[in-house]
């Protein structure tokens, strides 16, 4: 980013898990560096602190706000071509009639490029600006997998899938020194492209412990131990039928949160997916480990083999790091989005389970989760979710004014009324522009001469 940037207009964020600040004249200055280095709440677009002559300046319209980049923090990319398929499956039939024959093909390293380079402008145009990836096996589509996230400027962690059992040979690793060996090649590569993680990180990926021998889990946790910067990501409590599987192969364990503890595989910057079916002891261990949890709304209730509602009222009660993850593959949809709000029909039905108790969750607190959420859950909370001062400007241009099929616009509506037409009934159309540490990512790609335009730089892209 060679210039500052400057906006003007409505700018809404989270302050707090229940509190959602809309701010109708606010004022954003972002330096050359991505970070956002002053916010004025309330200041006229005229203001001379806004007038830098070194800056490419935008003036929002009242349709208009900006609000901080979705995080999504459990995402499958090799399943991005395979959405859709094989819902309603149990989970581990899933795996084996749809999932692991798909994911054989990343063997094919232009098939690999192919679909990851579709993948990362498919998330990023729908306002997706940190994913975590799960990869395939595959060490080379790995770094092939990073290398895109870092081409296209999307910030992610990226970990090659580890498994070196209950999988088909064609799938499987063949042994667990040479998952371990391809596993610190991939982090050497990632580390390569992005030595201060400014973007990409690497992420240790067991993919369960179904997939994983002792002693591969055991090498991952040795990985950690000596690098306190790894994040972890893994499946955790994600269906009966893997939950059964697991007590059946790791019989001395009370739960999973011990069997990845002894292994030295839970912190604070591990992701655990799912959370479906928890009882106090998982959860308390969770809180005492400071683990995040992914909520997965949509998979939860397709695939998997039943109506899945994680707890998450009692996670938030708790004290939990909670985000959300599209789990896209398993989950239809690769909108955060859908997920917002299959979160709120999820948590419709968790209170209607605990019998009121669990009581549903509001537009704040799922706006929260889908942004600084997902920051804390990732541990990126100092860098991204909202715009304090300091923070990289990862950011959504949303228009109220487009060719989608938003909930109609009208003249009453206030700035409140627009963003929950668009957090319920809006989709990739309302999403005009996308930002990452300061960089344009998405542009639009309708004709903005329908509209008036946005912009007060004569220099605009």
């Amino acid at each position: 980013m060679e210039k500052q940037l400057v906006f003007h207009g409505t700018v809404i964020h989270s302050i707090s898990l229940n509190e959602l600040e809309i701010l109708p004249s606010a004022g954003l200055v972002v330096g050359a560096d991505g970070r956002i280095s002053a916010f004025y709440g309330d200041i006229a677009h005229d203001d001379p602190r806004l007038q830098l002559s070194d800056a490419q300046s935008y003036r929002l319209k009242p349709s208009d706000f900006i609000i901080p980049g979705f995080v999504d923090t459990h995402n499958h990319a090799p399943q991005w071509s395979m959405r859709g398929l094989g819902q309603g499956l149990h989970i581990l039939d899933w795996l084996d009639k749809v999932t692991f024959p798909h994911e054989a093909r990343f063997s094919d390293p232009t098939y690999a490029r192919r679909v990851y380079e579709s993948c990362v402008e498919g998330f990023l145009k729908q306002g997706i600006t940190t994913a975590s990836y799960y990869g395939s096996k595959h060490a080379e589509a790995t770094r092939i997998l990073a290398d895109t996230c870092k081409a296209k400027g999307q910030r992610a962690f990226v970990g090659k899938c580890n498994m070196d059992r209950s999988a088909p040979d064609y799938l499987q690793d063949q042994s667990a020194d040479s998952s371990l060996d391809e596993t610190e090649e991939c982090i050497r590569h990632v580390r390569g492209i992005d030595p201060e993680g400014v973007l990409v990180r690497p992420v240790i990926t067991p993919r369960f412990a179904i997939c994983c021998t002792p002693d591969l889990l055991r090498g991952l946790g040795d990985m950690v131990k000596k690098d306190a910067q790894l994040a972890v990501q893994t499946h955790f409590h994600e269906a009966e039928q893997e939950i059964n599987a697991t007590k059946e192969l790791f019989p001395g364990f009370k739960s999973e949160a011990d069997l990845y503890a002894s292994f030295n595989l839970m912190s604070r910057r591990t992701i655990l997916a799912h959370c479906t079916f928890m009882d106090d002891y998982d959860m308390e261990r969770i809180r005492d480990l400071d683990c995040g949890v992914a909520h997965c709304p949509i998979s939860n209730m397709t695939v998997g083999g039943g109506f899945m509602t994680a707890p998450v009222r009692e996670f938030l009660r708790r004290g939990l790091k909670v985000g959300l993850g599209t789990d896209s593959g398993g989950g239809f949809s690769s909108s955060i989005l859908d997920n917002i709000r299959q979160a709120v029909i999820a948590s419709n039905a968790q209170e209607v389970i605990s019998k009121g108790k669990d009581k549903a969750l509001s537009l704040e607190e799922v706006f929260y989760l889908a942004t600084m959420g997902g920051a804390r859950v990732c541990c990126l909370e100092d860098d991204i979710g909202n715009f304090t001062v300091g923070k990289q400007f990862d950011a959504i241009w949303v228009t109220t004014e487009s060719t989608g099929v938003m909930t109609v616009r009208e003249e009453e509506d206030s700035m409140r009324t627009l963003f929950e037409k668009f957090i319920m009934t809006g989709d990739d159309r309302n999403i005009w522009r996308v930002y990452v540490r300061g960089r344009l990512v998405k542009t639009p790609i309708y004709d903005i001469n329908q509209f008036s335009f946005r912009s007060v730089s004569k220099d605009d892209d």
